[in-house]
């Protein structure tokens, strides 16, 4: 059976419908490959559309914002306003696939500079502090350059030192070495020492600063050379926190003595020198035995432990030809020498060794005597605490002298940076006694009394054994008569 077709005018008008669809579509379609092509116009006008929107928003926010604050009832027109320490950059964004990651405020530093010193004729030393993840993650380096005041110059690159050993914290420490081929201040005219601090391996993102000047006619050859001012120099870590004036007038008055004349102590305050510790350490600046570094500013960047590692470096190299020997130790410990040896005799001993490490005699901060012929308000605290951690066959931290000329770094504990050999077997020769966390205690430090027989016996005291050593306590006597000869009698509180 034969299926007829539409008729001829339907037909037709079938075929216009589908010709003007495609017509449409291909229009549609152009008309949205031309704006997808011109984004700048497009989002033009999205933008004005979308911000005429959001005027009226921030505007009932504002206002919204203002009402509230009025509304405290602490609030007060104050002329001085709250500070900000940035202004945070407008950065324009066309695009909103586009993430942008806009900064606000102050993150680490690629360089802060502490202080720069000519250890030589040659050689420079700059200290500071870096961003820790710039230089673990990074590959940060570092050009000097001396401008002379004649109008040369002379460049070299730097050697860098982090001798924190990984533990800085936001930033860590940065000892750049320069090193020049000749002296480049020679003919004695003045100049200065600049540095290029690079971001990473690319040389077109840097910082530049200068480090440090010579006046002319300022450069002094024998300045590096022995006989130097001092045989003994004291350098000591970052004094924070409640510090004892009575424990750190003890301790002065002990050292001054064990050194001898020819010795100088640089103390750097890091926010731990009340007024009564100031007090006990002043007669000794007076005298010119001591002095004392400000580096209270340290607080704005977070190192490990008030950036000591930064400050004994800085103190290695302000003072790297200033005397023989070099210590480093703490507030709470005492050095001390076997009876009969001298600490001349002993250094001639070492004196073919940059460094040597000594080895602590751990004393308790709490167990004293009970015995009711003693004084103990009158007592000094070495003169009292006279019970040793008697273990054996443990790991304790140890302090260190060096020969500060042949260093180029150091640390807390020893120095990995030197030129020449160190000696750690000197127990026998020389020791410290440690007081840990003495320091911090205000007024009487004895807490707990043992009976007599705890001079003969060992005693366990929270699970650890505690002998009598009554060494420290037969100099007591001695050190006072020197304090009083050598500043007068100080009245501190404890």
């Amino acid at each position: 059976m034969r299926k007829d077709g539409p008729p001829p005018t339907v037909a037709k008008m079938v075929s216009c419908f589908e010709t003007k669809t495609i017509l449409i579509t291909f229009l549609a379609l152009a008309l949205v490959m031309l704006m997808w092509n011109i984004p700048p116009y497009y989002q033009n006008l999205l933008s004005t559309t979308s911000s005429s929107c959001s005027s009226d928003a921030s505007t009932a926010t504002a206002l919204s914002i203002t009402a509230a604050n009025a509304s405290l009832p602490n609030s007060t027109a104050s002329p001085v306003a709250e500070q900000k320490y940035s202004t945070p950059k407008t950065i324009p964004n066309a695009d909103p696939n586009k993430r942008v990651f806009q900064p606000f405020g102050n993150a680490a530093a690629l360089f802060v500079l502490m202080g720069a010193y000519r250890g030589g004729p040659r050689t420079f030393a700059v200290v500071g502090l870096a961003s820790k993840p710039i230089h673990v993650y990074g590959r940060p380096w570092y050009k000097c350059e001396w401008i002379s005041n004649n109008g040369s110059s002379i460049r070299s690159i730097a050697y860098k030192m982090l001798p924190d050993w990984g533990y800085g914290r936001v930033y860590t420490v940065v000892v750049v070495n320069c090193t020049f081929p000749v002296n480049p201040n020679q003919d004695n005219f003045g100049g200065k020492l600049t540095i290029n601090a690079y971001y990473g391996p690319s040389p077109r993102k840097y910082e530049k600063f200068t480090a440090l000047e010579e006046a002319p006619g300022s450069y002094n050859e024998s300045k590096y050379h022995p006989p130097y001012d001092y045989e003994y120099l004291y350098c000591g870590s970052s004094l924070y926190g409640n510090l004892s004036a009575a424990r750190i007038r003890e301790w002065m008055a002990y050292h001054a003595w064990f050194f001898g004349p020819k010795s100088y102590f640089v103390f750097h305050d890091a926010d731990g020198l009340s007024p009564e510790v100031r007090a006990a350490l002043e007669p000794w600046v007076r005298a010119g035995r001591a002095t004392i570094q400000d580096i209270r500013g340290q607080a704005e960047f977070d190192g490990y432990y008030y950036n000591q590692f930064l400050v004994v470096n800085d103190c290695l190299h302000r003072y790297r030809h200033s005397a023989n020997w070099t210590f480093y130790f703490d507030v709470d410990e005492y050095i001390y020498l076997p009876e009969g040896s001298t600490l001349e005799s002993v250094l001639n001993e070492f004196s073919d060794y940059t460094q040597f490490t000594i080895e602590q005699n751990p004393m308790s901060s709490v167990l004293c005597l009970n015995d009711s012929t003693q004084d103990y308000s009158r007592q000094w605290g070495f003169e009292k605490l006279l019970f040793r951690d008697s273990r054996t066959g443990i790991r304790r931290d140890r302090k260190y002298a060096i020969q500060a000329k042949n260093a180029y770094a150091t640390g807390v504990h020893m120095s990995e940076n030197v030129i020449g050999k160190t000696l750690h077997k000197t127990e026998t020769k020389i020791r410290y006694y440690h007081y840990h966390n003495s320091i911090s205690v205000m007024g009487e430090p004895c807490r707990k009394f043992l009976p007599p027989s705890a001079k003969t016996n060992v005693t366990l005291f929270e699970k650890l054994p505690y002998v009598y050593d009554d060494n420290m306590k037969q100099l007591a006597k001695t050190i006072k008569e020197f304090e009083r000869k050598s500043i007068g009698n100080l009245q501190l509180r404890r």
